[in-house]
């Protein structure tokens, strides 16, 4: 067998925040790919505002470095289970991966779940125990909490031999051995187990060719494109080649343009051959999992399998008072055409119409891959409602299960019995707790993914901000029947339309907590803060005092109001109760009731009451 020793093809994996980008960052500054004068940023792969902003990775990433006379292809991949569908293609594109692990965190929630892909498609792992120069650092420890990992995921022999380096990719150095005082200026021992212990691809470059689309890319002067590897074969552009599609059918189209990555850059080439990762554009309707083959010898890959959606939500236009006010986009018609063409590059979203014809039911991995979906579309200057989250509910051997998930949490000793108390509650069931040395207890639930939906301001509040909680998806379990984890607190409603007033807050702010500024204009319906009881309370929250030429005693009570509360997108949508909406504006995010008449409300409000009873 002819082996393409000139490449390597590697998938960098990682639980979020463990310095994955980061170390791409310093292979590239310190390999022979960028010229010397080039100046790179702080993790230059996360291109996308959010991604920069939130620190996180959400669409993989190509680039490809050259060390000595070989070219390393690699693909940064997120490290939330939010993008597993990313993660899971991946795989098929590589050869090996880099398993980078925190020296202080250890193996996480996502560190199982991404080396879990990784295994099931017999990759060759090499382990990367970054941050080692950090306090509290226990670089050994991890090394063994990774092989207890690796055995319980069911890895070969041959996987079990993983070698391990020892870095700090934030101060670009690294070696072999787990002392922090032997780290070198230099990712050569990275470089070079990469060369020594990943395989080299087959050259298969003679036989008809075999290339499948893992990701898609869009281009306003090409279309559609699509990014994976050639597993058999070689292909040039012009040639005419089969595009083998999902349904089973086979059309034909021509190469226009082939795309090869190098550092930074997406560079045009004239040609690739079996172990390449490229870029093909030609066909406007080109899908993750299609196989573009010889047109004389069409033969399919194997489908990739991509995990299911466990969370929905009602998208819908806006029909506020205020719709129309603040985006460029907010008719029906233009968010729909925007949903259908986030199915293009999101092969975990799904999108499905219902009997409204301004509604639509969007499915995606989690509350981040919605919340991120959200983001993106009010930035574009989108105008949208959206419901209370939902898990999806499936229907398994005749019984309906519900989505659960893993739940690992640090928090300070002090703050433990508050949270197990607390997941208790949310039907969460423990099956691990450790203590360490340094003050900090370790838990490990298994949870219903409903009974997290909101848990994560309770939980930070619970604990001062000082615990940290990761959750990824673990299996489909029986529903659990007559229990709604529900928001407990009822809210304070706006009955009427205006600006907020000082005046108006300080005679309600008793109730409750407080969400607008003195100043915001409101509507009747809105929500405008939060009941320290069960029940709604509909409230004036624009009166202003009576005008009179009395001074009045007590003038200076406006320094007596409270700071109002401002939540970010994910607390507004984890918030929200099923008669609510959370409306999204370029500037603005908004809860509402969803009849926002104050009549009509209260009297569906004991339909409802009256319909529980019987």
């Amino acid at each position: 067998m002819n082996l393409r020793d000139d490449i390597r093809n590697i998938a960098i994996i990682a639980h979020v925040d463990h310095g994955k980008t980061t170390l791409v960052n310093e292979l590239l500054k310190q390999s022979d790919t960028l010229d010397e004068h080039v100046q790179i940023e702080d993790r230059a792969l996360d291109s996308n505002a959010i991604e920069r902003e939130r620190g996180i990775t959400i669409l993989s990433k190509n680039t490809a470095v050259r060390y000595a006379d070989k070219q390393i292809n690699i693909l940064d991949t997120p490290g939330h289970a939010d993008f597993g569908g990313e993660v899971e293609r991946i795989m098929r594109m590589v050869d090996g991966v880099l398993l980078v692990v925190d020296a202080f965190e250890g193996t996480m929630p996502q560190t199982r779940f991404v080396l879990k892909k990784a295994l099931e498609q017999h990759l060759t792992p090499i382990v990367v125990v970054n941050k080692i120069d950090r306090p509290g650092a226990r670089p050994e420890e991890v090394v063994d909490e990774v092989l207890d990992l690796f055995i319980e995921l069911g890895a070969d022999e041959d996987q079990l031999e993983f070698p391990v380096v020892y870095a700090s990719a934030i101060n670009g150095t690294s070696s072999f051995s787990s002392d922090p005082a032997d780290q070198e200026h230099t990712m050569k021992p990275i470089f070079d187990t990469i060369v020594d212990t990943i395989p080299a691809p087959e050259d298969s470059s003679a036989e008809p060719l075999q290339f499948q689309v893992a990701l898609l890319d869009y281009n306003d002067f090409v279309g559609r494109i699509g990014i994976g590897r050639v597993f058999r074969g070689r292909i040039k552009v012009g040639d005419n080649v089969s595009v083998l599609k999902l349904d089973g059918s086979k059309k034909n189209f021509r190469v226009t343009k082939l795309f090869g990555y190098f550092g930074l850059k997406r560079l045009e080439i004239n040609e690739a051959k079996a172990g390449d990762l490229i870029a093909i554009s030609g066909m406007e309707d080109i899908f993750v999992g299609e196989t573009v083959a010889d047109a004389e010898h069409p033969e399919a890959l194997p489908v990739l399998r991509i995990d299911e959606p466990t969370l929905q939500m009602t998208f819908r236009t806006n029909d506020s008072p205020f719709a129309g006010r603040e985006g460029k986009f907010v008719t029906s018609r233009q968010l729909e055409q925007r949903l259908k063409t986030e199915l293009h590059t999101d092969v975990s979203l799904r999108v499905d119409d219902t009997d409204d014809p301004g509604a639509w039911i969007v499915s995606g991995r989690g509350e981040l891959h919605l919340s991120i979906l959200i983001e993106t579309l009010r930035r574009e200057g989108y105008e949208l409602q959206a419901s209370r989250p939902e898990v999806i509910i499936k229907e398994i051997d005749g019984k309906l299960c519900e989505p659960y998930e893993m739940v690992q949490i640090d928090t300070p000793d002090e703050y433990t019995g508050s949270v197990i108390d607390s997941l208790s509650q949310r039907k969460g069931e423990m099956k691990n707790m450790e203590t360490t040395d340094n003050g900090q207890t370790r838990l490990t639930f298994l949870a219903p993914s409903r009974g997290l939906i909101g848990y994560s301001t309770e939980f930070l509040s619970m604990t001062r901000g000082y615990g940290i909680m990761n959750h990824t998806f673990q299996e489909y379990l029986p529903q659990i029947k007559n229990w709604n984890p529900g928001r407990r607190n009822g809210t304070l409603v706006s009955i009427n339309s205006g600006k907020v007033t000082t005046y108006a807050i300080m005679a309600v702010q008793d109730r409750g907590v407080i969400f607008t500024d003195a100043g915001t204009e409101v509507y009747e319906g809105m929500i405008v803060g939060q009941n320290s009881r069960e029940n709604d309370i509909s409230v004036n929250i624009t009166r202003g005092r009576n005008q009179t030429n009395v001074r009045a005693a007590g003038s200076e009570d406006i320094a007596k109001v409270k700071t109002p509360v401002h939540m970010s997108l994910e607390e507004s949508l984890e918030f929200l109760n099923e008669d609510e909406y959370c409306e999204i504006t370029p500037d603005h995010i908004r809860l509402r009731k969803q009849i926002l008449n104050t009549n009509e409300r209260e009297k569906a409000a004991k339909k409802r009451k009256m319909a529980a009873k019987k």
